[in-house]
């Protein structure tokens, strides 16, 4: 019987590899949220010529990877059961409130994700060869795709071996790095400490965390 999944443990403890490819887009947008320290403000305004002077073949390379993009969010957007059953957990407010907050967002979505990804590998290929490149792109799609849950974490490592391998010298963008990450820890420990909230269905205090 084809039931698209690979067991691990008990069937009815969930834990199944779905097969969720968006897993690499999610990577591509966290890590140009967070790493601005990996892509300083220069990169965007690279980016945006190179999408202005591009030949052809460029432009039929992006349109395919948009195309192959679509399709993979149209099959593989999978919500594991544990993702949408646990509000203290900021990725389950991410699927529901902006992911899945109408049918047309995960497609409009595609091309950040594209673009993400071509900063990502236009940045990293002007320090490593397209081998590197290719190497840790596979890498990272090999660890990520079986893992059926959006979780932050699991970003934490390709983010690292990227942001090392760029070798970055940009004070601005280190800065800058370091000034979300303070607002981004500040906010996490305010919401822990001050918003607590309770479940109906089970006694004590719930917080939130990522």
């Amino acid at each position: 019987m084809l039931n698209l999944g690979i067991l691990l443990n008990a069937r009815h403890r969930l834990h199944l590899l779905l097969l969720p490819f968006l897993q690499t887009f999610f990577l591509t947008y966290a890590t140009d949220t967070a790493g601005s320290n990996a892509f300083p403000v220069a990169q965007g305004v690279d980016l945006f010529q190179m999408f202005r002077k591009s030949r052809p073949l460029h432009v039929f390379l992006m349109l395919l990877a948009l195309f192959v993009g679509i399709l993979s969010v149209h099959f593989f957007s999978v919500a594991h059961p544990y993702l949408l059953a646990d509000n203290r957990h900021y990725p389950f407010y991410l699927w529901r409130k902006v992911i899945m907050a109408h049918w047309s967002i995960k497609y409009l979505l595609v091309p950040v994700y594209i673009c993400s990804w071509i900063s990502i590998i236009r940045r990293l290929g002007k320090f490593r060869s397209k081998i590197s490149v290719l190497a840790y792109f596979l890498a990272t799609a090999t660890v990520l795709v079986p893992a059926p849950l959006i979780e932050f974490r699991y970003y934490t490592i390709p983010f690292y071996f990227l942001v090392l391998h760029c070798n970055n010298r940009d004070d601005q963008g280190w800065l800058l790095t370091g000034a979300l990450y303070i607002g981004v820890n500040i906010f996490t420990m305010m919401m822990f400490l001050f918003w607590p909230f309770q479940w109906d269905h089970e006694p004590g205090i719930q917080r939130f965390i990522w």
